[in-house]
C-alpha cells in the first residue's frame, strides 16, 4: 500500500481507503453486516488503514459497523475519516430531501453545520465509533444557513480539545474553500470525480494544489459503473437509488462499457481487473490523494486494495487519456 499526507496536517492515509457508505445500506438499497465487517478487516489485511464513514450512512449504522470492525486493532494503526452536517434528528438548517432509512421509516435530511450541531455531532461520532478521537472529521455538503466562519471554529476548537486531529469538507467549490481557509486551513476537501466525471480538474484540483490541500475522490468507480460489471438492463435492487442517476441511463451505461472495453486489453495485461485500473489511474492524477472504494464483502475489498499494485506509465496514462476522448469522456 501506499500512504499519504493530508494536506499540511501529520495525518497519514492509504492511497486507497475504505469508503463505507454502502455498508451502512442507506441509498444502496441493504448490506450485510456481517459481510461489511469482513471486508474493512480485509482490507486492513491488506494495508487498507483508512475508513472514510458518515453518521447519515444508515443514521449511525455505517459508524458502528467500522466500530466493529476495527475493534481489536492498535487505534494508533488506523485512521477514521468521518462527516458531520447531514441531519436526519433535527427540523432545522437547509432541508435536503425526505427518504427512508434503514426499516423503512421516511425522514427528512437536513444540512446543518452550526456550532451546537457540530458538537453534538462529533460526540455522537465518537460514542458510535467507539473511540475517543477522529482522525479527519469533515463537513460532509455546505450548509448555506449557517455561516461559513461559525463551522470552521467550531472545528477548531474540536481540534484544539483533540477531539480531532485534522479538519476537511466534502463538496466545497474554490470560493467556499478560500472562505473557509480565511478561519481555518483545512486539510481536504472530499469531492466526486472518477474517469467519467472530471470537472474538478478544471479550478479545484488547481487551487487545492496550489495551497497544499488534499483532494479524497469519492465514486472513483462512478458507483459501481467502471468495473465493467453494470450492463444494459441492469437491475438494481430496492432502495438503490442508482437507477435513477443520470450515469445509469442506458445510453450512457452503453457509452461507458464501449469506453471500458477499449482500455480492458490494458488491465488485461496488467493482470488487472478494470476496476482496479480505474483505482490507479485515479490515484495517478494530480492533485488527487486520496480514492475511496466501497466494498460490500471480502473479494471487493480485496481487489480494491490490491490495486494498488498497478503500475501505469506516462505512456499508459496517456493512451487511457486518448481512449476516453474518443468516447466524449
Amino acid at each position: 500500500m501506499e500512504y499519504r499526507v493530508l494536506g499540511e496536517t501529520d495525518v497519514k492515509v492509504s492511497a486507497i481507503t475504505f469508503g463505507a457508505w454502502a455498508i451502512g445500506g442507506w441509498m444502496w438499497g441493504g448490506a450485510d453486516r456481517n459481510d461489511a465487517v469482513r471486508a474493512i478487516r480485509a482490507a486492513y489485511n491488506e494495508g487498507v488503514t483508512s475508513i472514510d464513514t458518515a453518521p447519515i450512512y444508515g443514521m449511525g449504522v455505517s459508524e458502528e459497523i467500522v466500530a466493529e470492525a476495527i475493534s481489536g486493532i492498535p487505534r494508533d494503526k488506523v485512521q477514521i475519516l468521518t462527516k458531520f452536517g447531514m441531519r436526519w434528528d433535527v427540523k432545522e438548517g437547509d432541508f435536503v430531501m425526505k427518504s427512508k432509512d434503514n426499516y423503512g421509516n421516511e425522514i427528512d435530511i437536513y444540512k446543518l453545520a452550526s456550532k451546537q450541531s457540530i458538537i453534538k455531532e462529533c460526540e455522537d461520532s465518537l460514542r458510535r465509533l467507539k473511540t475517543d478521537y477522529i482522525d479527519l472529521m469533515q463537513l460532509h455538503w455546505p450548509d448555506v444557513t449557517t455561516p461559513i466562519s461559525e463551522t470552521m471554529e467550531a472545528m477548531e476548537m474540536l481540534l484544539q480539545q483533540g477531539k480531532i486531529r485534522a479538519a476537511g469538507v466534502c463538496n466545497y467549490n474554490v470560493d467556499q474553500m478560500k472562505e473557509a481557509n480565511q478561519t481555518l486551513k483545512l486539510a481536504s476537501d472530499q469531492v466526486s470525480y472518477s474517469m467519467i466525471y472530471r470537472d474538478i480538474e478544471q479550478e479545484l484540483v488547481p487551487y487545492c494544489i496550489e495551497n497544499k490541500q488534499s483532494v479524497i475522490a469519492y465514486s472513483p468507480l462512478q458507483r459501481g459503473l467502471l468495473t465493467g460489471k453494470i450492463k444494459p438492463g441492469h437491475q438494481f435492487g430496492e432502495g438503490d437509488t442508482r437507477e435513477g442517476n443520470r450515469f445509469y441511463t442506458e445510453d450512457n451505461i452503453i457509452k461507458t462499457n464501449k469506453f471500458l472495453d477499449s482500455i480492458r486489453p490494458l488491465a488485461e495485461v496488467k493482470s488487472a481487473t478494470l476496476g482496479q485500473l480505474v483505482l490507479r489511474w485515479t490515484i495517478d492524477q494530480p492533485g488527487i490523494t486520496v480514492a475511496l472504494a466501497g466494498a460490500r464483502n471480502e473479494e471487493q475489498a480485496v481487489q480494491n486494495a490490491r490495486a494498488i499494485n498497478v503500475k501505469l506509465s506516462n505512456e499508459e496514462l496517456l493512451f487511457i487519456s486518448t481512449k476516453l476522448k474518443e468516447h466524449g469522456f
